[in-house]
């Protein structure tokens, strides 16, 4: 490694692409960082992480309460292993959502018997109160922090008329306090926009002073335009990877009933709808059955496909803290309409020069947008290739990497993390809160005996030569699959009947994939 590389541990409570934007920023991120010479280890939990060649993975294993294809689950008797998978039931029971609190604490275990063997911890958006534990034992931190969730929250809230729903949602939420308090005593923040950083200190108290950009990017190289594939008339797409209030589906389908009266469009969501959407009502009541066609399930090089088949791309989002979807399709050449919520504009730039803007929830002012790009195939050329120019020169991963290691460097420069805290409004509890307190994620459990027992201590290191191409991902793995050759196997895979947090198979190696890639939504 160069002399001036960075031993980097990269926390990952939901690393895998199918959670979203936060999965997408793990692989990519960490490819660059290993490809500047940096060592990154990724610490994740379930949804497995994808990652690429040379990007070492220590698993660390919830429960997994929201698998497919029985979220809610409850475990056997033998599953539960220590306090805090019993904090974790609990919380879930009790409508919470538990996982950034209980991986943070075991993050945090695993990481007390490496002390030493890293430069320095980078929280991707878990921000648990055991981030706190980590500054204690003396670990550098950083944390990215993509927007906060209480705008999540509060459209969800204002979607929702019911008492009872609305109750449950508060409760869903509840980590935000933790996440709040968390956030704003870690000394260096990263967000990926100006946007996300107002944001994040309006709503979440975090100083302006802890909070720096780094904007995120595209694999340019996969995202662009293919010129064997040709554009299909009124044909519309969009990607939304969770169906909520935030992502603006419904105002989208409004929009494109609205522009059906003129033209024959269609639309492609790539996304899945949910259990108890309220999509399949709204088709029903626009008439836009056979009009709409949901998939999921896809690798990046179909998606890529789509964009291109596409005349129009679409991110009808109410907020959005940055979003990859209006990267990857400008990438494309797909000439797009966004709306202005969030950081937006920030991504898209200038309305009428490298896509149209209009104002978020206006189902109005977005059918007039599409209306006006599908009439002109001029405007939509010009938009398409100015797109494209926007993304090469602001947003690649490789400007992704470089800025965050630069932040990494400002971290170590201050010696902020090191031995002390960032200033916050109060300080969390440390004294061995009640019951009541852990089970709802405002208390770590006590450090107790050395974690993980001896046992069940990671080997460390394991090794990441000699593997052979399987299954996932442009140049990637899947830290659940194994491999089809000689010796192929996930690095980090957890060994057969071992159910221990951060154990590895000593010596096992990550399958690398070909081209097919990460599975989408």
């Amino acid at each position: 490694m160069p002399a001036d590389s960075l031993r980097i541990a990269y926390l990952a409570y939901r690393g895998n692409p199918h959670s979203g934007g936060q999965g997408v920023y793990t692989r990519h991120l960490t490819r660059e960082l290993v490809n500047m010479g940096h060592s990154v280890t990724v610490f994740g939990a379930q949804p497995w992480p994808v990652l690429d060649a040379g990007v070492e993975w220590v698993p660390v294993p919830s429960l997994d309460l929201y698998r497919e294809p029985d979220p809610f689950r409850v475990p056997k008797p033998t599953e539960f292993r220590s306090l805090v998978d019993l904090g974790e039931f609990g919380l879930m029971c009790t409508a919470g959502f538990p996982e950034p609190w209980s991986f943070s604490i075991r993050a945090r275990r695993v990481l007390r018997q490496m002390q030493g063997r890293f430069d320095l911890v980078h929280d991707n958006q878990c921000l648990g109160t055991g981030l706190l534990g980590m500054l204690d034992d003396g670990w550098p931190v950083l944390a990215t922090l993509h927007h906060p969730i209480t705008v999540d929250r509060d459209l969800e809230l204002a979607d929702n008329a019911s008492i009872v729903r609305r109750l449950t949602l508060r409760r869903w939420y509840g980590f935000l306090r933790m996440q709040a308090r968390v956030a704003a005593r870690i000394p260096r923040i990263v967000t990926v926009s100006e946007s996300s950083a107002r944001d994040i200190t309006a709503q979440m108290g975090v100083p302006a002073s802890q909070i720096h950009c780094v904007p995120v990017g595209v694999d340019q190289t996969l995202y662009r335009p293919l010129a064997e594939v040709p554009r299909q008339p009124d044909l519309l797409v969009t990607t939304a990877s969770s169906d909520v209030p935030l992502k603006g589906l419904v105002p989208l389908l409004e929009a494109l009933a609205k522009v059906r009266t003129e033209r024959p469009a269609e639309l492609i969501v790539i996304g899945r709808m949910k259990q108890g959407s309220k999509i399949p009502a709204a088709l029903e009541r626009l008439g836009l059955t056979g009009a709409v066609r949901f998939v999921s399930g896809i690798s990046d090089d179909e998606v890529v496909r789509l964009y291109n088949e596409a005349s129009v791309a679409v991110v009808p989002s109410l907020y959005e803290g940055f979003s990859l979807p209006a990267i990857e399709a400008m990438a494309c050449g797909t000439p797009l309409v966004a709306t202005t919520g969030g950081a937006l504009p920030e991504v898209v730039g200038t309305d009428g020069t490298t896509g149209l803007l209009v104002a978020p929830g206006d189902p109005a002012a977005l059918a007039d947008a599409l209306l006006r790009m599908l009439d002109d195939a001029g405007l939509r050329a010009r938009l398409g290739a100015a797109g494209r120019e926007r993304v090469l020169r602001r947003f690649t991963w490789q400007a992704t990497a470089r800025g965050t290691a630069e932040q990494y460097r400002e971290l170590l420069a201050t010696g902020a993390a090191a031995s002390q805290r960032a200033p916050a409004a109060r300080r969390p509890r440390r004294d061995g809160a009640g019951v009541t307190e852990r089970l709802r994620g405002h208390g770590p459990w006590g450090p107790g005996g050395p974690w993980p027992p001896t046992s069940w201590r990671p080997a460390w290191p394991v090794a990441t030569s000699g593997a052979t191409s399987a299954g996932r991902g442009r140049g990637g793995r899947r830290a659940d699959v194994a491999g089809t050759g000689p010796g192929a196997a996930a690095v980090g895979q957890v060994a057969p009947g071992a159910a221990a947090v951060g154990q590895v198979a000593p010596g096992v190696v990550a399958p690398r994939t070909g081209r097919v890639a990460t599975r989408r939504c």
